[in-house]
């Protein structure tokens, strides 16, 4: 499994330069080669391959008055924004053709010098190097101080250097990593996520929702009000607009710190973990759009999804349509749905339910009966093709299809 470290880097100005300097020749060479394949398109020429792209744009851009500073660069950083351009490429065809599961995804756009995140990437082959004072060494930048909160488990084939929206530098090492799996745990745990408590625990276990977002509002909306009333293109409304990002840094790194601890210790005493399969895309643009963003269930369920997969547990998703708020856990009645403000209920045979706790073990049974038939055993009754006297329309009635169309035509 791979994984990635990220460390605090702390840059001098002069290599403040430099990364800038990087960010945007990778960037150039990234809207170069978009603009190349554009054209072609347009001109109904073929697809231009990836060999030709970085001859036309690296090799032979360097010959030329206009693009000679992007030797200034390691030609590593400038092959790997080139990959990340055919990477999306690729992940766009794919997506069309029906390959890639998952949202659809749109073609390439350009990058811009205003975009809330710069990144820049070296592999093996830029020959980084993590000296033995600590610091990192990259080609044509220079000795970056890195603050090291843990050590790396193994050596490094790759590091990004990121720059955030708060103007902060990180260096984000893959690092290939073995299993670890824990010490075998009798329980398992199924999780129904909500807004008004985050996560329910089919043992009954409620944990509320931060909402990190909200309480940070007020902080939120005097900062944006202090930027509103700067004057646009000042170096006064750069800072303000540098004080709201790093205020927005602060909540979503709180956020993931808290879902972090959360994840681990649900893994660590479960063996094994179920949750539901939630359309947060779709729930996103809803009225509640706000409070599911400020959630952040995917981030949580993804990593729930990988620790599993790291320390030897079972993870599953059940289907999002499936009616766990309205099946008795008890009975496997299935007595119809439900608004959102009736919270507890009684079913027919006596028992009584809350209703994000009964959905809670609703997942744990569907997840146990998927993983019980893993073995490629038939789940869910197969279609069969219904009989001709069931497909009629009214008993011994044999219609054509012309006449079919005309009615539904009425």
């Amino acid at each position: 499994m791979q994984l990635r470290y990220n460390y605090r880097v702390y840059p001098t100005p002069d290599q403040q330069e430099a990364l800038a300097r990087a960010f945007g020749c990778a960037r150039v060479v990234f809207n170069d080669g978009l603009r190349i394949r554009q054209s072609a398109r347009e001109d109904g020429l073929p697809y231009v391959p990836d060999g030709e792209l970085s001859k036309r744009v690296i090799t032979d851009a360097k010959k030329t008055p206009e693009r000679a500073w992007l030797g200034e660069v390691s030609a590593v950083v400038l092959q790997q924004a080139l990959a990340d351009l055919n990477t999306a490429y690729r992940n766009f065809f794919s997506s069309i053709t029906g390959k890639r599961k998952g949202r659809k995804v749109g073609p390439p756009r350009f990058r811009s010098r205003k975009d809330n995140r710069q990144a820049i990437r070296f592999t093996a082959n830029a020959r980084f190097k993590v000296l033995d004072n600590g610091r990192l060494r990259l080609p044509k930048i220079g000795d970056l101080a890195v603050r090291w909160s843990r050590a790396l488990p193994a050596e490094p084939t790759s590091v990004t250097v990121i720059q955030d929206a708060g103007g902060r530098y990180f260096a984000s090492f893959v690092v290939a990593v073995s299993d670890q799996p824990l010490p075998p745990a009798g329980a398992e745990v199924g999780i129904d996520l909500g807004l008004t408590h985050f996560a329910v625990l089919s043992d009954g276990t409620k944990i509320a929702a931060p909402k990190f977002l909200r309480r940070a509002a007020r902080k939120l909306r005097r900062l944006q009000q202090d930027l509103s009333r700067k004057q646009r293109g000042s170096a006064n409304r750069t800072k303000a607009a540098v004080k709201v990002a790093r205020a927005h840094v602060r909540v979503a790194d709180t956020r993931r710190d808290w879902q972090h601890k959360l994840s681990t210790r649900i893994i660590r005493d479960n063996q094994a973990v179920y949750v539901e399969d939630l359309c947060v895309v779709g729930l996103g643009r809803t009225r509640l759009a706000k409070s599911v963003n400020d959630a952040g269930w995917a981030s949580f369920t993804a990593m729930l999804e990988y620790k599993a997969a790291r320390y030897g547990r079972t993870f599953g998703r059940i289907d999002r349509f499936a009616p766990t708020s309205q099946t008795c856990s008890a009975c496997g009645r299935l007595d119809g749905p439900k608004p959102l403000n009736v919270r507890s209920w009684i079913c027919p045979c006596g028992a009584a339910h809350d209703r994000d706790v009964n959905a809670a073990k609703n997942i744990l049974a569907a997840g146990r009966a998927e993983s019980l038939n893993a073995c490629g055993a038939q789940v869910r009754p197969a279609p069969v093709p219904a009989q001709r006297r069931e497909a009629g329309i009214r008993p011994h009635a044999a219609c054509a299809t012309r006449s079919v169309e005309g009615i539904s035509a009425l």
